[in-house]
């Protein structure tokens, strides 16, 4: 076994973040940290991607705020995160989906799975 290996997984700590992949709408709750308050801010959106493995995986979510496409990416062991929501699943055929950036109106939409 690789060093890096061993001490990327002897740090990791375990999560139990429901099973989601891309064109699935998830709400993530996340720490916010404000001087000496904290708070859970909720980041709803559409996951775009998710990449990378074991200590590195990250995750995309995009949602549209006002008009404007805001994206941000959540490292999966981040201590930080309090905890992943699945609201719906979409049908996707791509890992990546980066196409939904282009897109507008009706054609943003992600078909739900039944």
């Amino acid at each position: 076994m690789d060093l890096l290996t061993f001490v990327e997984q002897d740090n990791t700590l375990e999560r139990s973040l429901p099973a989601f992949r891309s064109g699935d709408t998830v709400a993530v709750h996340y720490k916010i940290r404000e001087g000496n308050k904290e708070r859970i801010q909720v980041f709803q959106g559409i996951v775009l991607q998710r990449r990378g493995s074991a200590a590195t995986e990250t995750f995309t979510v995009r949602k549209m705020s006002n008009g404007i496409g805001v994206e941000r990416i959540f490292p999966v062991a981040s201590p930080f995160i309090e905890k992943v929501d699945l609201l719906t699943r979409g049908v996707v055929r791509r890992a990546r989906i980066f196409y939904l950036r282009q897109a507008k109106g009706k054609a943003a939409r992600i078909k739900a799975k039944r």
